[in-house]
């Protein structure tokens, strides 16, 4: 990583190879999410975007729980008083405001997960559960409503019904369910989710970087545009890549069947 690297109170950070770590670190309070934790987490998502070596981040939590929600005495204010909970010139963790993340994100999760905790999984692009994983986005049972993206994304994920099931009810679930409605891809047994995930992160992270990217960039244009736009971009977003240094690396690993050796270029 870069010499301007943040430092972090909420968080702990770090890179093993191409692959960054994001962990939170708030366990006392079953990770809940201050203005600090939340501010922290935009920048490490924007410094690891940012940082060439950098390839895959993969999001998680320190202690027995993911998070146990927004930490609602403090950031309930602020949200009421039209503050920000992300720096406007970074990236939003969310993927609903601003910059968009670029690189790809994984996340493991366990215990609790709740509220801005299923937002998170639904913003990430691979999501792993430990058994033991408990969701819930209950917001309605304490007279908001979810608005950090569950009410765009689950549906789109889940569909209606699955959906409003969860969302209206506020009830929670379990890691079953969660892989049932596409919430996550994978449940792991507990302790494991960490080791499964980083496997998926490392796998990402051998992969041809702008190759990655432009995969990402295809999907969320037709998510966010739809299908004829991504088509529609198909066909130059590849030209650019054939003339790449990692195209031409890929052709040599093909033809030599190897592992290709990828710089991002």
């Amino acid at each position: 990583m870069s010499e301007e690297t943040p430092s972090y109170e909420r968080l702990r950070v770090e890179a093993r190879g191409h692959v960054l770590l994001i962990g939170l670190d708030r366990a006392a309070k079953r990770n809940a999410f201050d203005l600090r934790m939340l501010r922290e987490l935009a920048a490490a998502l924007t410094a690891y975007d940012d940082d060439p070596e950098l390839r895959c981040a993969l999001l998680h939590a320190h202690g027995d729980h993911f998070t146990a929600g927004l930490d609602l005495a403090e950031v309930g204010p602020a949200v009421a008083g039209g503050d920000a909970l992300f720096p406007a010139e970074g990236v939003d963790p969310l993927g609903l405001h601003g910059r968009a993340r670029r690189k790809p994100l994984v996340m493991a999760v366990q215990g609790w997960c709740l509220t801005i905790g299923i937002e998170l999984l639904l913003a990430a692009d691979v999501r792993v559960a430990a058994a033991d994983a408990r969701f819930g986005q209950i917001e309605v049972g304490r007279g908001i409503f979810p608005f950090g993206g569950a009410t765009i994304r689950l549906p789109q994920i889940a569909g209606w019904g699955n959906a409003m099931r969860w969302l209206l009810t506020g009830e929670l679930f379990d890691a079953a369910e969660a892989l049932r409605i596409g919430l996550v891809q994978e449940v792991a047994p507990p302790g494991e989710a960490l080791a499964r995930a980083l496997a998926i992160a490392e796998t990402i992270a051998r992969q041809a970087p702008l190759g990655v990217q432009a995969t990402l960039e295809s999907a969320r244009i037709a998510e966010r545009a739809g299908p004829q736009a991504a088509a529609d971009a198909l066909l130059g977003q590849a030209r650019g890549l054939m003339a790449s240094e990692d195209a031409a690396e890929g052709l040599r690993s093909f033809v030599e069947r190897r592992q290709g050796r990828f710089v991002g270029r």
